[in-house]
């Protein structure tokens, strides 16, 4: 694909987001950033959630997937949705009764100044992470499509697509967000229904045709029982995914930010409910398009890249198929990279300015200033963390961030079921160690017996056990 069309398209396209973040920026103040004046439509919020949670290691990863594990990611779909369902009317009704702009201000009232900074901490090591993973993976691929071509090294490429995040986000925050989103899951899932369509045209298979190819595949199979020590099994990647979205977006600033933008609790349970039901079907359209990519790969002598990760930009933006594959391939890339990586940025700035500097303590002009900054350094932080993705990584991107969650995430899960399901006070200074000796445990146990994501419900296991040994048992 011509580096200079696909330059344009990703210029015209944030020319898009600079406008939408001025329309939605104006007369911006702290709670305009932090809430959104909770005035958000619940369905813009859906919508958008849906290109927040799918980014671009779904683009690209989810695809890739299918060599090592067929269609069985479907298991963890489905348990995302009972996951989903435990937000909205557990995790949901708490965040409004208490009015909360971070979800971590809940830990303060139940646990105390420790727990509060450990779930504060846990939070903004796991969304830095897991945001540079995905961005790491878009710059490989707009390295490749566009820079190289020009001789601009990577470190180049990494501060452009932070600098571009940070123009159309540091004003309006988290309402420009909720109306970026939108237009990125929509550009996203264009972008995937135009592939699936042209590679099934240029395979001549009519849409039953392309259901049946799918389904008589070696790539078919979706539901694995009779292997247990399989990481694979369906009781594993069921009730995984349940409790990773649990952790991943109902304890995670991230996501329930936008949440939280909705006029009420009514509002933000349709979302929850509409975001979650939908999650099913762009998964599986993700996955069919990972199965025909392979198929397509094989039919075409094209060799399959030690990477699977990078099947999906050779084939769309190689000469195999029509350019508008590729043009919408782009399109779709930067939306999916972008709809994550913008809201982990201002829910990173949020996190950090409510709950580490207090900011809502202070004057609205003195918070704005705090802010201001607090902004600008995730930005360079987020860059600092890509550029060492790059020389450390070489697994599929999707299983690393997933990997790193059941780790990061575990002791937060542990917190919250404590905090939500016991009535026990705990010694609050000691909170911190047990945040980081669950990770520790579980990670010598990974080692030795290799755990696959199921390693996240061990870890809140253990956080939880552990809240248990330094109870106050004689006050509850």
């Amino acid at each position: 694909m011509n580096p200079a069309l696909t330059a344009s398209i990703i210029a015209g396209y944030f020319g898009v987001l600079i406008l939408i973040s001025f329309l939605t920026s104006k007369k911006s103040d702290n709670d305009t950033f932090f809430r959104g004046n909770k005035q958000s439509p619940w369905y813009i919020v859906s919508i958008g959630m849906i290109g927040a949670s799918l980014s671009g290691v779904t683009f690209i990863s989810v695809p890739g997937w299918v060599a090592s594990t067929g269609l069985t990611y479907m298991q963890m779909v489905f348990g995302y949705f009972l996951g989903y369902l435990v937000i909205a009317h557990i995790l949901l009704p708490l965040y409004y009764k208490l009015n909360l702009t971070s979800i971590y201000t809940y830990l303060d009232e139940r646990f105390g100044f420790w727990s509060y900074k450990s779930g504060a901490v846990l939070f903004l090591l796991s969304r830095t992470i897991g945001a540079s993973a995905r961005l790491y993976l878009m710059a490989n691929v707009l390295q490749i499509a566009v820079f190289d071509a020009f001789n601009i090294p990577f470190e180049i490429t990494v501060l452009v697509t932070i600098l571009l995040i940070w123009l159309y986000t540091f004003r309006g925050g988290i309402k420009t967000i909720i109306w970026t989103d939108t237009l990125q899951t929509l550009f996203m899932l264009l972008s995937v229904g135009i592939t699936v369509v042209v590679i099934s045209k240029s395979m001549n298979l009519s849409f039953s045709g392309m259901i049946n190819t799918i389904a008589d595949s070696e790539f078919s199979k979706i539901f694995e029982f009779s292997d247990w020590n399989s990481k694979q099994h369906f009781i594993k990647q069921f009730f995984s995914g349940a409790f990773i979205t649990i952790v991943m977006t109902g304890l995670d600033q991230d996501m329930m930010q936008k949440n939280l933008t909705c006029r009420n609790l009514k509002d933000a349970q349709k979302n929850m409910y509409w975001y979650g039901f939908s999650f099913v079907p762009v998964n599986l359209l993700f996955l069919s398009l990972g199965v025909l990519l392979f198929l397509f790969a094989a039919n075409q002598g094209i060799a399959i890249p030690e990477r699977s990760d990078d099947l999906f930009p050779i084939i769309a933006t190689g000469d195999y198929l029509p350019k508008v594959v590729g043009v919408f391939f782009m399109l779709g890339l930067v939306a999916a990279a972008y709809s994550s990586a913008d809201s982990a940025l201002t829910s990173l700035t949020t996190s950090f300015s409510v709950d580490i500097l207090n900011v809502e303590k202070k004057s609205d002009a003195h918070a704005k200033k705090i802010r201001f900054k607090v902004h600008i350094a995730f930005s360079v932080l987020l860059a600092v963390v890509i550029l060492l993705f790059r020389i450390f990584n070489n697994d599929s991107v999707i299983s690393t961030v997933f990997n790193l969650a059941g780790y990061t995430y575990g002791p937060l899960l542990g917190l919250y079921a404590f905090g939500l399901f016991t009535k026990l006070k705990v010694h609050d200074r000691y909170v911190p160690l047990i945040a980081i000796l669950s990770p520790v445990v579980i990670g010598l146990l990974d080692y030795n017996y290799s755990m696959g994501f199921e390693k996240l419900i061990y870890n809140g296991a253990f956080a939880f056990i552990g809240l248990l040994l330094i109870s106050k048992w004689n006050n509850n």
